[in-house]
């Protein structure tokens, strides 16, 4: 937690609407302190590359002072939780986005530590191709545990939250407003449940509202504080892909659900492919592998065969080794990946469930015992 002093002129630097957050920075480091800058001179700061007397006189404001003060005072008075970027419980993915907000406000049960964040957004419009493809999905990550972070508005953002909390994993909601409203009104019901698998961020004052501005500014955190972004469904134009577009710019990976050219809410998607700007999405091990992670049960770089009192020939053992270091997978992408034909697969499938090895599963999916 920061000093009365301090964490009164990091608000006043906030409000000042000259200065973002990367000139907000740059006079940090400058000056060698936040408090430091309102003890400079305006001549002194203008010295500063990129502050010209206009900003001197916004960061001046006497109005600044007072807004803060009662913006303090509803912090101290709520406890409200908060981020500051220089200091150790900052997102560590965020710190690095030259534009990320110098103060983060949180609420609820957050819990950063686990690195394997991602973000999944999308078309407020889902279908139920959509809705199927995020249900599964989220499904198949729990194994990995991530934690699931989206911006809480209607479609693609809802299901991922619910279907995190489902799964019990943890979700975080990034809003576009501050505390004290919540944006759509009709998720209100969710308040509580994502308090207790997670929680809410936002970089906005407690009052301020759901503007257009906001949202996109929400975007960049989204972005930003996730290892990778993940796409279900979108129009050619929508805030999911703009989501994308700054994930790119951030170097972070982007995949997308593929859809029919046809189909209105695949058109982003299909062009965010097309265009090399995301990688194709099939299923949670697309993600796991690109981001490189490793389930408990297969960290060692070969994979162990357990003890078995059964022979398998080069083949059972070959299938049987691919399934125990990828978990649940496909009829297809077993044939794939282990070059067998499906016709020869399905039989040598067989055998390996009677030899009680391998068990199937609902979707054409297959496991190693």
């Amino acid at each position: 937690m920061l000093e009365k002093e301090k964490l009164l002129a990091v608000l006043r630097l906030q409000k000042t609407k000259a200065v973002g957050d990367v000139l907000a920075k740059k006079l940090i480091v400058s000056t060698g302190d936040v408090c430091q800058i309102f003890k400079e001179k305006p001549l002194t700061l203008q010295k500063i590359n990129g502050i010209g007397t206009h900003v001197t006189e916004q960061l001046f404001d006497k109005q600044n002072i007072t807004l803060a003060e009662k913006e303090l005072d509803y912090i101290e008075r709520h406890k409200v939780s908060y981020s500051y970027f220089l200091e150790d419980d900052y997102p560590k993915n965020l710190l690095e986005c030259i534009d990320a907000p110098i103060l983060l406000f949180k609420d609820g049960n957050i819990n950063l530590h686990n690195e394997r964040i991602i973000s999944i957004v999308g078309t407020r419009n889902m279908t139920s191709y959509g809705s199927g493809f995020c249900k599964e999905l989220i499904a198949d990550l729990k194994a990995y545990n991530p934690i699931i972070v989206s911006g809480f508005a209607y479609g693609v953002d809802i299901c991922a939250h619910k279907e995190a909390m489902k799964n019990n994993l943890q979700t975080i909601a990034v809003l576009a407003h501050g505390f004290e409203q919540i944006y759509p009104k009709v998720h209100k019901k969710y308040i509580h449940q994502v308090h207790e698998n997670g929680g809410f961020i936002t970089e906005f004052w407690h009052d301020e509202d759901p503007l257009r501005e906001h949202f996109l500014k929400r975007n960049r955190i989204v972005a930003g504080i996730s290892q990778a972004t993940i796409i279900i469904e979108s129009a050619e134009k929508g805030g999911s892909l703009v989501t994308a577009d700054i994930a790119n710019s951030y170097s972070r990976d982007v995949f997308a659900l593929s859809g029919r050219t046809t189909d209105l809410y695949s058109k982003g998607c299909n062009n965010l492919i097309k265009n090399n700007k995301a990688a194709l999405l099939t299923s949670a091990q697309d993600i796991a592998k690109m981001l490189n992670w490793d389930l408990p049960q297969s960290r060692s770089s070969t994979p162990k065969q357990q003890q078995l009192f059964v022979e398998l020939n080069e083949t059972e053992q070959k299938i049987y080794d691919y399934l125990l270091a990828n978990r649940k997978q496909r009829l297809d992408s077993i044939s794939f990946d282990c070059r067998i034909p499906i016709y020869q697969l399905s039989a040598v499938l067989i055998q390996l469930e009677l030899k009680g090895v391998v068990k199937p599963l609902p979707g054409k999916l297959f496991e190693a015992v």
